[in-house]
Formats: structure tokens, C-alpha cells, sequence
């Protein structure tokens, strides 16, 4: 059967449109995310805390056991039937002989036990989710650390390239002086022997990114990122300066972890109300129908317990001490807070002052010293020795200082963490 031309038309857009959008993929790279956003995949899609925001609606499922009423208990019986001399049934002997009792139950509470024991658990509810704040509040950290370590690993790799094609091109330099009787096969040789140290420092900086965000990937969930996924954002130094005591004020105001300390006050004083409470004893009333000798008739009847003796005293002495050790733990809390700044805002210091002083002017004079002894080196005027001394210098200082950088960036985000928010003051 012959298709119509615009259907092959059609085919052939398909086609030009699936190799449009394939060449714009090929285009576009790999997928790359910035900090902000691997903070906030991690906050959507990390399993373990997606497990501990559970605590929350576990917590919620409890008030509403919290806010639940006694159920009313319905009990009958039928006493006196003739169940062994089955000849004597009938509906007079029913009627007028046999007993049939209907009765309904019901527990009231006193003290205000349903009131307290429901602000008990909506207290305890506020109390788990200023906790899953600080759950997120610590995964951020550890997701904008392990960021900054691909960083690292990136800056390293880069180096690494650069230092490789560097000195590439000075063995090809020494193996033309070395043709031309400038330098010995001695010095040759010990030339390409150090490229391979060039070799091996590219391979492991390359496996060290590769595992840098594999180890940031589970962090954020292993689904939120495709495989070949990077990341984008500067590895650079940035001064910056704060106040102390802002910082601090902050930390006191923010920190999820003191406010569920806080609110763990709150939760101790309900709980202990709810022991109060607890004391006071309930009261059962019970409406019962009867229908004996042909007559119908209704009875009432109370039960109350006598608190001669539990008057729920341990409970509330318990609760009591549950108060000052929430009001003590509060107080912790709050020294922990200030103390986390203080050495966060130390630790920024320290760090902000040896970045400092490699841009200030270590960075320049390996680079001079490298470029002076290569250009040295190339006319002659220098040993090998002195350029190979230049060459391993001139690299763990650039090394070092994308340590220092790394561990400045760290003690930022610390910062972040130790005031308990992404933008400080």
C-alpha cells in the first residue's frame, strides 16, 4: 500500500528534529550546578534526611492519638435462660422469668488530662521539627564543604595540565640542546624522568575529582544529578569581613538547634501539667436497661478512684526535674552557640591571613623564580638542578595555596553553619 508524501514528510521532520535535539545536548555538556544548588538538591533529594523529616509527621500522627477521647464501652448480658432444659424456652418464660440487661459506659476525664496531653505533643511536635532544622542545617555544611573540595580537585587538575604541557614543552627544549651538545644524555634522562612525576600528579588529581563528586553525588541523592554532572563556581579568594558580636546575635536568634533546646522548655513544663493532671483521678458513669419479670427499669452507676495513695507523685516529681534539666540543657545550647562562632570566626581569621599571604606576593615569586631559572635553564646559565628545584617549588606552593584556599572557603561555610544560615550578616 502506498503511504501519502506528506507522511515521509513527516518522517523526515522526526528525524531532522531528533538530530537537532541530539546536537543541542552534545552542545549544552554535561550537567553543572552551582553551590546553591547542590544545597538545595541535597535538601530535596537527600535520603537520609528525607528519613529524619518522617519524625515530623510521626510526631504530628501523635497528636491526633494525643486528642482522642476515651472510647464509651457498650455492654449485655441475659442471665437465668433454661439453656439445659430446652423445653422451658418460650417467649413468656423470656418474658417474665429471664433477666436481660443493656448497659453503656463511658470514662470522663478530669484535670484537663486531654487538654495537656495534647499541647504536650504539639509541643513535642515543634520541638522535632526545630531538630530536622538542624538536620538540615549540618547536611548543608557537609554538602557545601565536599562542593568546595571538587573545587580543590578541579584547581588541581587544572595545575596539573598546565605543569604537564609546561614541562613538556622544556623536554622538547632539552632534547633539541641536547642534540645540538649543549646539555649531557645524563641531564636528558633525568629530564623525561621527571615528566613522569608530571604524568602521575595528572592522573591522581583527575581520579581525586572523579571521587570528589562521586562523594558530593551521594550527598545530594544519588538520582538529583546525572552521572557526568560538574559543577560551576569560583575557586578564588574574596576577602571578607564581619562583626563578631552580629554574628553572635545571629547565631542566638537562627540556630535551629537552640531554638529546639528553647522549645524543649516549653515541652517539659507541658509535660509536667500533663503529670498534674494525671493525678487527678476520672470519673465512670455507666447507664444500664434492665428487663426482669416483665418489667423494664433503667439504672445509673459511678465509680471513682480514691487517690489515697497514687496521686501520680513519681510522675510529677520526675516531670519537675525534666524542667530544670530542659532549662539547663537550654543554657548549654546557648554556650555551645557562641562557642561555635567564636572558634568558626577564629578559624575564618586564621585562614583569611595565610590566603593573604600568598596572594600578597609567595604566589609571584615562584612564578618569577620558575620563570628566571626556566628561562636560565634554556640559555645555559643555570644548572639542571637549580631548574628542577625551581620547577618543585614553584609547585607545592601553588599546591599549598589551593590547600589554603580550600580550607578558607571551608571555614566560610563553617561560619555559615556555626551562625546557622546561608547569608551572614
Amino acid at each position: 500500500m502506498r503511504r501519502p508524501a506528506h507522511h515521509g514528510a513527516r518522517v523526515v521532520g522526526w528525524v531532522l528534529s531528533g538530530l537537532l535535539l541530539g546536537a543541542t545536548a552534545v552542545a549544552q555538556g554535561p550537567t553543572r550546578i552551582t553551590l546553591d544548588q547542590a544545597v538545595d538538591l541535597a535538601l530535596t533529594h537527600n535520603h537520609a534526611l528525607k528519613a529524619t523529616r518522617t519524625l515530623l509527621q510521626q510526631s504530628q500522627s501523635q497528636e491526633v492519638t494525643a486528642g482522642l477521647r476515651p472510647n464509651p464501652v457498650l455492654s449485655w448480658d441475659s442471665q437465668f435462660l433454661p439453656i439445659f432444659q430446652p423445653s422451658q424456652f418460650s417467649a413468656d418464660y423470656i418474658n417474665t422469668q429471664a433477666q436481660h440487661d443493656l448497659g453503656i459506659s463511658y470514662l470522663f476525664e478530669l484535670g484537663g488530662k486531654r487538654r495537656w496531653r495534647l499541647q504536650a505533643a504539639r509541643d513535642q511536635t515543634a520541638v522535632t521539627g526545630s531538630l530536622i532544622g538542624d538536620a538540615e542545617r549540618n547536611l548543608s555544611f557537609s554538602v557545601a564543604q565536599q562542593f568546595v573540595a571538587v573545587l580543590l580537585a578541579e584547581s588541581n587538575l587544572e595545575l596539573a595540565q598546565q605543569d604537564l604541557a609546561s614541562f613538556q614543552n622544556t623536554v622538547e627544549i632539552s632534547q633539541a640542546r641536547y642534540q645540538a651538545g649543549d646539555i649531557s644524555e645524563a641531564d636528558l634522562l633525568k629530564i623525561k624522568l621527571q615528566l613522569l612525576q608530571f604524568q602521575t600528579d595528572q592522573s591522581a588529581a583527575r581520579v581525586a575529582k572523579v571521587q570528589a563528586l562521586a562523594n558530593l553525588r551521594q550527598l545530594l541523592g544519588y538520582d538529583a544529578v546525572p552521572a557526568d554532572y560538574d559543577v560551576v563556581g569560583s575557586f578564588s579568594y574574596q576577602p571578607l569581613h564581619f562583626n563578631p558580636d552580629d554574628l553572635k546575635a545571629a547565631a542566638l536568634r537562627q540556630r535551629p538547634d537552640l531554638q529546639a533546646a528553647q522549645r524543649g522548655v516549653t515541652a517539659a513544663d507541658s509535660q509536667h501539667r500533663l503529670a498534674m493532671a494525671n493525678g487527678k483521678r476520672d470519673l465512670g458513669a455507666t447507664f444500664s436497661y434492665s428487663h426482669l419479670n416483665a418489667l423494664s427499669t433503667g439504672s445509673f452507676f459511678f465509680n471513682i478512684q480514691l487517690p489515697l495513695f497514687d496521686r501520680n507523685q513519681g510522675e510529677i516529681t520526675r516531670t519537675q526535674l525534666a524542667q530544670t534539666q530542659a532549662q539547663e540543657s537550654e543554657q548549654a545550647a546557648a554556650d555551645q552557640v557562641l562557642t561555635d562562632v567564636d572558634n568558626a570566626y577564629q578559624g575564618f581569621l586564621g585562614n583569611q591571613k595565610v590566603v593573604e599571604l600568598y596572594v600578597s606576593g609567595y604566589l609571584q615569586q615562584a612564578q618569577t623564580s620558575l620563570d628566571i631559572s626556566g628561562y636560565a635553564y634554556q640559555k645555559g646559565a643555570a644548572s639542571l638542578l637549580d631548574f628542577l628545584d625551581a620547577e618543585r617549588s614553584y609547585r607545592s606552593t601553588q599546591l599549598a595555596y589551593r590547600q589554603a584556599l580550600a580550607a578558607y572557603l571551608v571555614s566560610l561555610e563553617q561560619l555559615k553553619q556555626a551562625v546557622g544560615t546561608r547569608n551572614l550578616p
